[in-house]
């Protein structure tokens, strides 16, 4: 004990354990007393006398016991005695056993993880207090101590050397086909339509002399200039028209054709080979163009900076739209029942995978460090946290020995 270092705890506990060995013992030595002051006296005192000289057998007997756990009685080498230090390690093994198949087992884990309710609790977390705000404040101080240290020729070099390789080899096709048909599916496309429509005929009512470029050399030479003025003017008015109608009108049958082309071509994108390839044949082009990693790397700075910026703004609309965000997520987690048995089950699913793959191994620190400890050591650690207890035994023992031999001696009187 005296080579251990102890913590507050341990010193409370060494404590313990002396004062109740100080009690067991003094019923042993009060016993003992007894015993000298009644021997050879007639009458009850014989009833006394054997109830302090069978106390004293009960306690003896029960401190050989407890004591032979940790160290040999007296210091005397009697076999099956300081069981903790000679067999700690058989010991440790047994413990790591008994934890491994009554607590550490992942049917136990995983229900105790579905009856935590981990969800709701971390739910009433986020949404008490400024815990959101502590997220955010942790995100963005992390955030902005890793985005500088990123730099350029390190992004380059992960995008040359490991993304863009990646999308070259990975077929991207039926991806982008399922992306594709769901963004027609909803809707999503449109408010894009719109604003090509829009920005097509302002371009296209600003610049007429561009049309008469264009379709003024096609005319044929007999034709005089004002009747090409006169057709290309038509057509301009006819072009401008159109696009105004399909802009307008939400229903337009160019509307609907564009959207079964975009159809069409999803399914392409998934289905037909020959689609299928021209669209990995032009991925590949694309992938392996010389400026794309330089192209990326301009993007990423660019991200980079807007994201410095964004979250170095206490008050701006980042970092509130996170916090906020947070708090949401917080009372959905106390109130959408969905979501919670979502969360729990796969939480449970998630111990439950972790103990069933490295459960071995986790208790395997019980055995590993017990089997570190000195022998000495580990006895002494084992009597600081149970020994207190034990000594109830040798308390007990002194009692149920006195009424024992008090019993005896009644009976032999009787008898």
């Amino acid at each position: 004990m005296a080579t251990m270092v102890l913590s507050g705890p341990d010193l409370v506990r060494r404590r313990g354990l002396r004062q109740m060995r100080m009690v067991a013992l003094s019923l042993l030595v009060l016993a003992a007393v007894i015993y000298v002051v009644t021997l050879h006296r007639d009458g009850g005192w014989g009833y006394v006398n054997a109830a302090s000289e069978a106390a004293m057998v009960g306690a003896l007997a029960d401190w050989f016991a407890v004591t032979a756990l940790f160290r040999h009685p007296l210091g005397l080498p009697i076999p099956h005695t300081a069981i903790v230090p000679t067999r700690k390690d058989s010991l440790a093994e047994s413990l790591e056993q008994f934890v491994t198949e009554n607590f550490l087992s992942e049917e136990v884990v995983a229900e105790k993880m579905r009856t935590a309710e981990v969800s709701r609790r971390a739910g009433e977390w986020l949404a008490s207090g400024n815990h959101a705000e502590r997220i955010v404040e942790e995100g963005v101080r992390t955030i902005g101590a890793a985005l500088p240290k990123l730099g350029d020729d390190d992004v380059t070099a992960f995008v040359r050397g490991s993304l863009l390789p990646r999308f070259a080899e990975e077929p991207l096709s039926p991806i982008a086909g399922h992306f594709l048909g769901s963004v027609v599916d909803d809707g999503a496309h449109r408010a894009l339509f719109d604003l090509l429509m829009v920005e097509a005929y302002d371009w296209l009512a600003e610049n007429r002399e561009l049309l008469a470029d264009v379709v003024g050399p096609r005319a044929p030479r007999w034709s005089p200039r004002w009747v090409d003025s006169l057709v290309i003017d038509r057509i301009h008015r006819e072009a401008l028209s159109w696009l105004a109608a399909v802009r307008d009108d939400p229903l337009h049958p160019a509307r609907e054709a564009v959207d079964r082309l975009l159809l069409q071509l999803a399914d392409d994108l998934q289905r037909d080979p020959e689609m299928m390839d021209r669209f990995e044949a032009f991925k590949r082009r694309m992938l392996s163009h010389p400026d794309m990693g330089h192209s990326l790397t301009a993007v990423w700075d660019a991200v980079r900076t807007a994201l410095i910026g964004a979250i170095g703004d206490p008050e701006g609309p980042l970092r509130l739209r996170a916090t906020q965000t947070i708090k949401d997520l917080g009372k959905r987690l106390q109130t959408d029942e969905t979501l919670i048995d979502k969360i729990d089950t796969r939480a449970a699913e998630a111990v439950g995978y972790v103990v069933r793959t490295y459960g071995t191994e986790i208790v395997s620190i019980i055995s590993d460090t017990i089997e570190r400890w000195d022998g000495r050591e580990a006895a002494a650690r084992i009597e600081l946290h149970v020994g207190r207890d034990l000594q109830f035994i040798r308390i007990n023992g002194t009692v149920v020995g006195a009424l024992v031999g008090l019993t005896i001696h009644t009976l032999s009187q009787l008898l």
